[in-house]
């Protein structure tokens, strides 16, 4: 996947040049982003990431890219009847 497939839209690009972008600002492209991406959006960010991640990996959206490929945390067990239950 080439870096043009994974953002056409060219959102990514845009949000790392816009100067003194949050991070929640970030979270907010990303969502937009990340409902356009055809195909698979894990390779499609290890593809954003290795464009850009290296030249700006203090840049918020960095953050936000790296967050998306983390693998969830396990679920944990619900608390009062309802936990107990489920089991």
């Amino acid at each position: 996947m080439t870096p043009g497939e994974a953002d056409q839209r060219g959102l990514i690009r845009e949000a790392y040049r816009i100067e003194g972008i949050t991070e929640d600002q970030c979270r907010s492209i990303f969502v937009d982003w990340a409902i356009s991406v055809p195909g698979d959006m894990k390779a499609a960010v290890l593809v954003l990431l290795q464009v850009y991640g290296g030249e700006m990996p203090d840049h918020p959206m960095t953050g936000v890219l790296r967050a998306a490929v983390q693998d969830a945390p396990a679920p944990r067990r619900r608390g009062g009847r309802r936990g107990r239950m489920d089991s």
